[in-house]
């Protein structure tokens, strides 16, 4: 059976390794230690392999002057990832009456809901104003029974228009309903609505 003492490399070892555990305070202290090592390791190594992380063209070295470049006009700048605005603004442009009158028809389609109507037969009548996606998707889920309203009480109003969709406040004498039409390969067709406040 072997000896443990107080001298030898194993009992140096042993007490490296038992440190920590030998107090609470000991325990924190190396965990502080490791997280400062750790922390001080992830500032200094992107600071010492600079902006590209060692893997731009200087990185490549000769072997990058064997292979033609892709594009020429590549700026060296690093390039941001934070989205500070839409990558396409849309264009506001006058409404369109068709626009307007799919957002009209469409609501006094929704509000059609006599007594017995089966979804189906709900869907039907909204189909020629909504595209397939929000119809399939959305308005498939509804049941015309706990729809609010029973008729249209208003002309449409334009909230906001763009070339390609436009927003139009519908009146009904339940609550007011805010459509989003939208153009697509089949003409202005209803992709939204939800009850305006």
């Amino acid at each position: 059976m072997p000896i443990r003492t107080n001298r030898g490399r194993a009992a140096v070892y042993r007490r490296l390794w038992g440190f920590p555990l030998r107090s609470p305070r000991h325990l924190v202290a190396t965990v502080v230690a490791v997280a400062v090592v750790v922390i001080g390791i992830g500032v200094v190594i992107p600071r010492l392999l600079g902006p590209q992380g060692g893997s731009g063209p200087a990185a490549a070295g000769s072997s990058s002057s064997t292979q033609p470049s892709a594009t020429t006009d590549v700026t060296s700048a690093p390039l941001s990832t934070r989205l500070t605005a839409p990558l396409v603004q849309p264009s506001s442009a006058p409404p369109s009456q068709e626009a307007l009158n799919v957002a009209e028809s469409f609501v006094r389609a929704w509000a059609s809901h006599p007594a017995g109507i089966t979804n189906a037969q709900w869907l039907d009548g909204l189909r020629p104003y909504t595209t397939v996606e929000y119809l399939n998707a959305q308005m498939a889920s509804v049941d015309p029974v706990n729809i609010p309203a029973s008729r249209v009480t208003g002309d449409p109003v334009v909230v906001a228009s763009y070339t390609s969709s436009v927003q139009v406040l519908v009146p009904t004498d339940g609550p007011k309903l805010s459509v989003t039409v939208s153009r697509t390969s089949d003409g202005w067709r209803v992709s939204g609505y939800d009850q305006a406040s």
